[in-house]
């Protein structure tokens, strides 16, 4: 597996080594041990988790309070934007985001830590996105800042407004969200 570091160094891009010929590919789509030593991370992942979703419909911006949750998040069918905001007061990235195309067919990965809210929006027909999480899904604990923030000014590529979720249309803009002191 190849590790590549984001403008955000916390958030990295995992590749992993595909094997491929005419009858199909091959890859390990997480090995702990690999995982650890080429990210320094011993982590224990307890939670996975699969969505499928449409085109032009955006999930997040999502962060556990407590329970933080660190996700290693990729797509086996279709496209999506996938974004990381740092929500980190005291970080010397508070507030920045990055973004990357995850898809079935560049098999990338993307490591987002706990401390950070999470979202994406599909680009193909559908999409399906699995990730693996360190922590428990804990609605109480869950916050959403809202897609379209001003200042995060997050471009998502999309030329029209994106399908929303209820709760993520009560997304709050970020100088109102509760975040990590």
């Amino acid at each position: 597996m190849k590790i590549i570091s984001t403008a955000i160094p916390d958030v990295l891009i995992i590749e992993p080594k595909v094997f491929g010929d005419d009858r199909g590919f091959f890859f390990e789509s997480f090995n702990a041990r690999q995982f650890a030593e080429g990210t320094g991370l011993d982590l224990d992942f307890v939670q996975d988790n699969h969505s499928r979703s449409a085109r032009n419909v955006l999930r997040g911006l999502h962060y556990q309070i407590k329970q933080p949750q660190g996700k290693l998040v990729r797509v086996v069918a279709g496209a999506v934007f996938d974004v990381a905001v740092d929500v980190r007061r005291r970080s010397a990235t508070f507030g920045q985001w990055v973004g990357m195309e995850l898809s079935a067919e560049n098999k990338r990965m993307l490591w987002i830590p706990p401390g950070f809210a999470h979202g994406f929006v599909v680009r193909s027909e559908y999409a399906e996105f699995l990730y693996k999480t360190t922590d428990y899904w804990a609605p109480e604990h869950e916050r959403c800042i809202i897609w379209n923030d001003e200042q995060l000014a997050i471009d998502w590529g999309i030329s029209e407004n994106p399908s929303l979720s209820g709760k993520d249309q009560q997304g709050c803009a970020l100088r109102d969200a509760e975040v990590f002191e």
